[in-house]
């Protein structure tokens, strides 16, 4: 069976009103203790396998989870066992699951690739859990909602969805005194429609500020094996972009925004977590910044896409981007300047002066629910809309047209710009701005601008039509199976990334300018970086030469 289920992470300041709701009359409360199997060499967690042996109650429980689509949804096979013979294995401290169990079932499949007897063999007890849990049907007493949303059919089942809190520990298998806390909270939806589970968890999520996380109880354990706080970061996957030539324009777009949240929810989780890895913030601003662009240029390709989800989307990668400019210099640039002879320079100051850290911006309520309305939509299937849609790829080429024009202006301004860039760069940088700031075209040639700031402003547009046509051509590029595409965005992908070093020496050459008034000893980071980019920008206009002559391939 497939198993529909969110998984939020519980802040302590709201724990005891949730605790209130969540502890009620028709509420039960169940020990669980769980034994979690893998080989040495995780090859069930590297397939994205969870295998446990699991109490309930008095009962024991062979339960496996296998595939999904990554956002809510998971192949889950549950077999009852015997209850004498697992203590028989207990008390001979030999407890296994049974793989044999998984034949002819529709599981199955996630197992093929594997010679189950052999991995039997390997399977050791890796870690496990002891939770609470505390369980509460939550039942759509709304009649009149939930006749529409069934079309009256009174054979249909009801809407319900079984809210579990768990409270409680993961433990090393091999070493009791290693553990890590659970505290989060499921819904998981039992019957009925999925907009049921979605209304259901937005409601808890405003009330109690939740925050979603795709982290299972079966990764946690992993990470504790091993040692490590959070799982790498994710970046971009785009042999998950479920598409093709027979994708109408709402299969497309839900797909797309489907394989941005697989980029999205696993550094955010990480984020929520407590991780200050940059990895984690690059990743998720990127897979943010993808998902803009997705939302921007397919807004018509589905009646449900909702125009609020821009606005917050841009605002959370602008917090994101300011933090992360100061968070990088202080981690990475700063440290390989010393290594070169520079003075040091302390930037921990700096960075607590930001009123908005990367958790904040994450965490914050609005970001939450645009998330959960975003993976409802990704997982929804509107029917009606399909049927009478046309196929993407009939909208694609103007699309990808009329952006390529987009960037050919944009190219073609600042090409114009160009005479004076040496002269220009002696003159006083401006303040340090956002690196992702959207730049109105116009606005390059304001009279009031300095000769840096025009350039600065028409490198940005330039970078930002760049990203916008690559994104897309990624999106686009497996209805149009050809040596065209890849050559194509090899060519923008590659000007991208140099444009993009260009802007981020600028904006480190920025900061250290500024904090020179402050400390002198940061005239040394801003010189460095002046020079630097001399050079970058001479890359630069080789690549965006490149990107002219190149061929498009629709």
């Amino acid at each position: 069976m497939q198993e529909i289920e969110l998984k939020f992470l519980v802040p302590a300041a709201r724990l005891k009103g949730l605790m209130r709701q969540a502890k009620v009359k028709s509420s039960e409360t169940s020990q669980l203790a769980a034994h979690y199997y893998d080989t040495a060499d995780y090859t069930l967690a590297n397939a994205g396998i969870g295998l446990r042996i699991r109490k309930e109650g008095s009962n024991w429980v062979q339960t496996i989870k296998a595939g999904g689509d990554g956002l809510a949804a998971r192949l889950e096979h549950n077999t009852l066992l015997d209850a004498n013979q697992v203590q028989a294995m207990l008390d001979d401290n030999n407890l296994l699951p049974d793989l044999s169990l998984y034949q002819d079932t529709p599981i199955a499949p996630a197992l093929a690739e594997f010679k189950l007897k052999k991995l039997t063999k390997n399977l050791t007890r890796q870690y496990v859990t002891d939770v609470q849990r505390t369980t509460r049907l939550l039942n759509d007493t709304s009649n009149k909602d939930s006749d529409k949303s069934r079309g009256n059919d009174s054979n249909a089942l009801p809407n319900r969805v079984e809210m579990a809190y768990d409270y409680g520990q993961i433990i090393h298998g091999n070493d009791a005194s290693s553990c890590q806390p659970i505290q989060e909270i499921e819904f998981e939806l039992v019957s009925g429609e999925l907009e049921f589970l979605f209304a259901t968890a937005k409601i808890w999520c405003k009330r109690y500020k939740l925050c979603l996380s795709t982290v299972t109880k079966a990764e946690r354990g992993g990470l504790l094996i091993k040692g490590e706080d959070h799982s790498p970061a994710i970046s971009a996957d785009l042999s998950q972009l479920k598409v093709d030539e027979h994708s109408s324009l709402p299969q497309f777009i839900r797909a797309v925004v489907h394989n941005c949240l697989l980029q999205i929810l696993p550094n955010s989780s990480a984020i929520v977590a407590g991780s200050e890895d940059d990895s984690h913030l690059l990743q998720l601003r990127l897979g943010i910044r993808r998902l803009r662009v997705a939302l921007k240029a397919f807004k018509k390709f589905s009646e449900h896409i909702n125009p609020e989800w821009s606005l917050i989307l841009r605002q959370t990668e602008h917090l994101l981007s300011h933090y992360r400019g100061l968070a990088y210099i202080a981690a990475h640039v700063e440290p390989q300047l010393v290594q070169q002879g520079a003075p040091n320079v302390q930037w921990t100051a700096d960075i607590a002066k930001l009123k908005i850290t990367p958790i904040n911006a994450i965490a914050a309520n609005d970001f939450q629910i645009t998330l959960l309305e975003l993976i409802e939509f990704a997982m929804s299937a509107d029917s009606d809309e399909d049927s009478a849609a046309p196929l993407a790829v009939a909208k694609l080429a103007k699309i990808l047209a009329k952006k390529q024009l987009k960037l050919l202006k944009a190219d073609h301004q600042l090409v114009d710009l160009s005479d004076g860039l040496t002269d220009d760069l002696s003159e006083k940088p401006s303040e340090p701005a956002l690196q992702d700031t959207e730049v109105d075209s116009e606005a390059v040639v304001a009279s009031h601008m300095t000769g840096v700031e025009k350039q600065q402003a028409a490198q940005h547009e330039v970078q930002r039509q760049l990203s916008d046509l690559r994104y897309i051509t990624e999106f686009a590029a497996p209805l149009y199976a050809s040596k065209k595409t890849k050559r194509f965005l090899k060519q923008l992908t590659k000007a991208q990334q140099a444009l993009s070093q260009h802007q981020d020496h600028q904006q480190y050459q920025r900061y250290y300018q500024q904090k020179s008034t402050t400390d002198i000893n940061a005239l040394y980071g801003a010189g460095w970086f002046a020079a630097l980019t001399l050079s970058d920008w001479q890359r630069c206009q080789k690549r965006l030469a490149k990107v002219r002559r190149t061929a498009t391939f629709w």
